[in-house]
C-alpha cells in the first residue's frame, strides 16, 4: 500500500531530513560541523564571494556562526587532519571523506574517456601524453596550480581553459589527482592523492559501480527525506541507467518507502527512517546552492517558491538582485534577500529584500536577527537593509 503525505507533512519531512528544526548548538565545533556534512552529503563548492563562499554556507544555516576554519581545515588541512575531500558530485564539492570509495566508478568513467567535457575526455585519448606528462611534474615537483605550468592560466575565466587546465580537470575528474589546497583566488592545488588523502580512505576496497550506485542513492534519500526519482538522481549527479536500478533495489531492500504527495504529479520516495516532526520552527538564510533548494523543481513542489539565480542575468533584467538567498522561516521560503558583504566598510548589506505575498507580519524582525547573526559570523560589524519590495 502506497502511503500518502500532505504537502505540509512532506516539507517538514524535508526540513527535518536536511537538519533543519533543532535548536542552535550554544557552540559549534568541529564535530557538529562533521555532522552536518555527515548528514547533508556534501556541500556543493562555488567560487562567487560577494557574500562568502557557498560551501561555508549550509552550515551557517543549520548551525549559526562557526569557525570556518575548521572546515578549511577538515577539507584542506594537514593529511592527519583530512575529513572530506574534493570531487565532482553534486557540481563540484566537499564530500565526507567515506564517499571517496563511493565514487570511484565515475573516476574510472573518466580515465577511460567515457564521461566529462568532450574538451576534457581528448586527454584520456589522443592527448593522454599531455596529461601524462602534467601527472609526472606533480609527482616529482609537488602540489601545482594550473598556473605554475607554463602558459597554464587560463585566457579568460573558466569557459577559457588553457590546454593544461584541460589536461589537469581530466586528471582531476579521473582521480589521478586531488586537491591539496586552495591558493589565492581559490584556484586549486593539484596533488597526487596518495600525498593528501589518509591511506585508510585509500585502502578501502572499491565497490563495484552497481552497489556504489545503491549506496549513492540510499545517501540521496537520507539527505532529502522524500523525493521523487529525479530527486534522488539529481544528488549526486546521476544518470537514469546508473540510478534507476539503484532506487529499485533499494526500494525492494524497504530503504525506500513509495508515497504520493499531495499536489505532486510524479511518484515520490520516502526514506524509511524519514522523521515527520509536527512542526518546524527555524529561522535561516539559504545559500542559492544548498541542497534544500537547489533543484529548482522541488523547491517549487515543496514550497511554491519559483527561485533562480540572477549572477548571469545583466543587472537590467534582474528581478530580485545578483546573490539572492531564500529565507526559511519556520516551514516556508518567505523571502528573497540579496546580500552583499562589502568588507572595506564592514557592512553586510541587504541590498534588496523582496518578502512573498504570504510572509507572515514577524518576518522583517526575525530576518533582522538573522542578519544580524550572519554579519556576526563574517566579521562585520554592521547591518544596513536597502528596499523592501
Amino acid at each position: 500500500m502506497t502511503l500518502s503525505l500532505s504537502i505540509g507533512e512532506a516539507r517538514r519531512v524535508a526540513l527535518a531530513a536536511q537538519g533543519f528544526g533543532a535548536r542552535l548548538p550554544e557552540r559549534a565545533g568541529a564535530p557538529q560541523l562533521r555532522r552536518v556534512l555527515d548528514r547533508l552529503g556534501l556541500f556543493q563548492i562555488d567560487s562567487v564571494n560577494v557574500l562568502t563562499r557557498a560551501h561555508y554556507l549550509p552550515a551557517f544555516a543549520r548551525l549559526g556562526g562557526y569557525d570556518r576554519a575548521l572546515l578549511e581545515r577538515d577539507a584542506w588541512g594537514p593529511l592527519r587532519q583530512r575529513r572530506s575531500f574534493e570531487y565532482w558530485a553534486h557540481e563540484a564539492s566537499l564530500l565526507p571523506l567515506d564517499l571517496h570509495p563511493l565514487l570511484r566508478w565515475r573516476m574510472a568513467r573518466a580515465e577511460r574517456g567515457e564521461i566529462g567535457y568532450q574538451a576534457l575526455q581528448r586527454f584520456a585519448t589522443e592527448r593522454r601524453d599531455e596529461a601524462e606528462a602534467a601527472l609526472a611534474r606533480i609527482a616529482t615537483d609537488g602540489p601545482m596550480t594550473a598556473a605554475d605550468f607554463e602558459n597554464g592560466s587560463s585566457r579568460s575565466g573558466w569557459w577559457q581553459w588553457s590546454h593544461t587546465k584541460h589536461a589537469l580537470e581530466w586528471l582531476f575528474w579521473s582521480g589521478q589527482i586531488t586537491t591539496a589546497t586552495r591558493r589565492g583566488s581559490f584556484a586549486r592545488v593539484y596533488d597526487l592523492p596518495e600525498r593528501v588523502l589518509p591511506r585508510a580512505v585509500l585502502d578501502l576496497p572499491t565497490p563495484d559501480a552497481a552497489t556504489a550506485q545503491r549506496a549513492l542513492i540510499a545517501r540521496s534519500a537520507r539527505a532529502l527525506g522524500v523525493a521523487t526519482a529525479a530527486d534522488l538522481r539529481d544528488y549526486y549527479r546521476l544518470k537514469p541507467a546508473e540510478a534507476d536500478h539503484a532506487i529499485a533495489a533499494e526500494a525492494e531492500a524497504g530503504t525506500l518507502v513509495p508515497v504520493r504527495v499531495e499536489g505532486w504529479s510524479q511518484k515520490a520516495w520516502l526514506h524509511r527512517d524519514a522523521a515527520t516532526p509536527r512542526r518546524v520552527r527555524i529561522a535561516a538564510l539559504l545559500a542559492p546552492f544548498d541542497p534544500l533548494v537547489w533543484e529548482r523543481g522541488r523547491t517549487e513542489r515543496l514550497f511554491g517558491f519559483r527561485y533562480r539565480i540572477e549572477i548571469y542575468v545583466p543587472q537590467p533584467l534582474r528581478t530580485h538582485g545578483y546573490y539572492v538567498l531564500p529565507f526559511l522561516l519556520d516551514e516556508a521560503l518567505v523571502a528573497r534577500v540579496d546580500l552583499k558583504a562589502d568588507r572595506q566598510a564592514g557592512v553586510l548589506r541587504a541590498q534588496r529584500v523582496t518578502l512573498e505575498p504570504d510572509a507572515p507580519a514577524e518576518a522583517m524582525e526575525r530576518l533582522g536577527v538573522e542578519l544580524e547573526r550572519m554579519a556576526a559570523w563574517l566579521g562585520l560589524g554592521a547591518v544596513e537593509v536597502g528596499a523592501v519590495v
